[in-house]
């Protein structure tokens, strides 16, 4: 397949209306979902646009602390050799002053791009629906925490100082946390604004110190994927200049709310309309299909949606992040909510993923499901009325989730709809990764054991 590369002309033209650019970063995502790259100076651009930047292939299957994963075969191996990145169209935009980014997937000598590069994966199923003549249209909400910079190795993060007072209570959609989040957010929007990202709405959420902003609907899966990644660096440089530390990781603190992705998607028909537009409580065929599809693929799919052990943490109930393979009307207490609102932009709203999830892989995962549910028909059941988290107590085999880490790894290897998707080379390095993480995480002997196990075995 191909996958598009951006020309010179767009530097040029970019650094013509920028002229106090002084460097930029290379950024690409590797299988582990945590973004890396570069900083060149400007004057080395011209070159990226052209052959491309070389990097080593090794670091698409880096962990996510970013040591090398040997059993991938993609390290010692091959000498650890080149790849080489080049720069996604539109995705150069300014980050501050002097200072740019820009977008990338890498590729082989050849041109041809890398098989495992994550834009790829996202690509390729991307390429299934508009073959069908579907054009996919997607959102991302996340959820990230402001804590503390300073923390002591081994100890819980704490709520970032906001307005002078340290948040103690749960904030749900509070106006005095907004004020006093104002100069973060204020500042972030600044950054958005230039670099082109569609940053709306700012929500105070349900844990302490915890943001929500909307980045708006694009018809475009790689780009809102980009966006995305741009969005967490923002987010992470601007919060760093206000003394604190934004995390995106799924469950800072036990006794509160997780963060999560929250995918919305619709599905436009070659003449621009939505296959989902149906009467609010009557979804029509389409749409439940593509949760039946949703549905089908889910188990194979949860590594990928809650790719870290710390994923797993946030599955609780009552915690509105889901336990169940389920599905509703306006529903937050399901895996896959129908959403409210006009009956033309009726979408589904997905629910599982966390915000520590590859939002390329994520994204794909989604359209695979939703186009295998189309493609094959597939009846989702019957929705969940009323409480979600009381229907899986009462029947806990019907819609059962992968219980952890491990058992979600295994179902991925096991999948039998997402290798046609993505490709059996992907999710192998991906289920690879994951294997080398969880054998160095089990590797590590954690404060609780001696807690519970010291002195009691």
């Amino acid at each position: 397949m191909t996958i598009a590369v951006a020309a010179p002309a767009e530097a040029e033209a970019f650094l013509a209306a920028h002229p106090d650019t002084q460097f930029v970063d290379i950024i690409f995502t590797g299988l582990s979902g945590t973004a890396r790259g570069k900083r060149i100076r400007v004057h080395e651009l011209a070159a990226l646009y052209g052959a491309g930047r070389p990097l080593p292939v090794s670091i698409l299957v880096a962990d996510v602390t970013g040591q090398d994963c040997f059993d991938t075969g993609l390290v010692w191996e091959n000498g650890d050799s080149d790849r080489f990145a080049r720069p996604a169209p539109g995705t150069l935009v300014p980050t501050g002053p002097g200072r740019a980014a820009v977008i990338t997937s890498l590729f082989e000598a050849d041109g041809i791009v890398c098989e495992i590069d994550c834009r790829a994966a996202l690509a390729r199923v991307v390429a299934r629906l508009t073959a069908d003549g579907f054009t996919p249209v997607v959102a991302c909400e996340l959820e990230f925490t402001l804590v503390d910079r300073n923390r002591a190795d081994g100890q819980p993060p704490q709520p970032a100082r906001m307005g002078g007072a340290r948040p103690a209570t749960h904030g749900t959609y509070g106006l005095e946390e907004l004020d006093d989040a104002g100069p973060f957010l204020a500042d972030l929007w600044a950054a958005a604004d230039p670099a082109g990202l569609p940053l709306e709405t700012a929500i105070s959420e349900y844990a302490p110190g915890q943001m929500e902003l909307t980045l708006k609907y694009r018809a475009d899966p790689l780009r809102v994927a980009d966006d995305v990644v741009l969005y967490k660096r923002l987010v992470k440089q601007v919060a760093r200049r206000h003394d604190m530390l934004a995390t995106f990781m799924a469950k800072p603190f036990a006794d509160a709310a997780g963060n999560g992705l929250h995918l919305h998607v619709s599905i436009n028909d070659a003449a621009g309309a939505n296959i989902f537009a149906s009467p609010a409580g009557s979804p029509n065929a389409p749409l439940l299909h593509a949760i039946g599809g949703l549905k089908a693929a889910l188990a194979e799919s949860f590594a990928i949606f809650a790719p870290n052990a710390n994923s797993y943490r946030r599955f609780r109930a009552g915690s509105f992040a889901p336990v169940a393979a389920s599905w509703g009307m306006d529903n937050r207490t399901t895996s896959f909510r129908i959403t409210a609102g006009p009956d033309a932009a009726r979408h589904i709203e997905h629910r599982i993923a966390g915000a520590d999830a590859n939002p390329y892989l994520a994204l794909a995962a989604l359209l695979a499901g939703v186009h295998h549910g189309l493609t094959h028909k597939i009846d989702p059941g019957p929705p969940v009325i009323g409480d979600g988290y009381a229907a899986a107590a009462a029947d806990p085999a019907a819609a059962a989730l992968p219980g952890d880490w491990f058992a979600a790894v295994r179902a991925l290897e096991a999948g039998t709809i997402l290798p046609a998707y993505f490709g059996k080379a992907t999710l192998a390095m991906f289920a690879s990764v994951k294997r080398t993480e969880q054998e160095r995480y089990m590797a590590v002997v954690p404060a609780l054991d001696y807690d519970w196990v010291l002195a009691n075995a």
